[in-house]
């Protein structure tokens, strides 16, 4: 793996005006993930979803001029109301992008603090990211994960 850990890591976080619970039924809930998943405009294409600690999620995220990107979360943890942990790939058996590690705490009654850390494979793939504005993408679908925690 080429870069520093840190030249490879990404966090972005948000404080949601949602409690933890909520906000984890919008991470787990199969009939919701989906909906809310991806920066404004995106939509998703669910092939399967399995929602637990060795289960996975295959989809295409569609951009809004209709590119789809395919994606697989292998999720390797699951702690209830904390962390979620995935391998993020390029479609399903694809090549290895990051890992994620997903982490949620209550900052306040009825507030939650929501952070994704993401640890690309190598330098390549962080300043690809990086380069095509994942950080305020990603931003923008945190913001739709506390729409979706509220209306839960």
């Amino acid at each position: 793996m080429s870069g520093t850990l840190e030249d490879r890591t990404m966090t972005i976080a948000r404080d949601l005006d949602a409690p933890v619970e909520k906000v984890w039924q919008a991470w787990t809930d199969p009939a919701i993930l989906p909906r809310w998943w991806g920066p404004d405009g995106f939509s998703c294409d669910t092939a399967r979803i399995d929602l637990r600690s060795g289960g996975e999620w295959v989809f295409d995220m569609i951009g809004p001029d209709g590119t789809r990107y395919p994606n697989q979360h292998q999720f390797l943890v699951y702690e209830p109301e904390a962390r979620i942990v995935y391998r993020l790939n390029h479609g399903a058996g694809g090549a290895e992008h990051a890992t994620v590690t997903v982490t949620m705490s209550e900052i306040a009654a009825g507030r939650t603090r929501l952070t994704l850390r993401m640890v690309f494979v190598d330098q390549a793939e962080h300043d690809t990211a990086k380069g095509f504005g994942a950080e305020a993408l990603g931003l923008q679908t945190l913001a739709k994960c506390e729409a979706a925690a509220r209306a839960a």
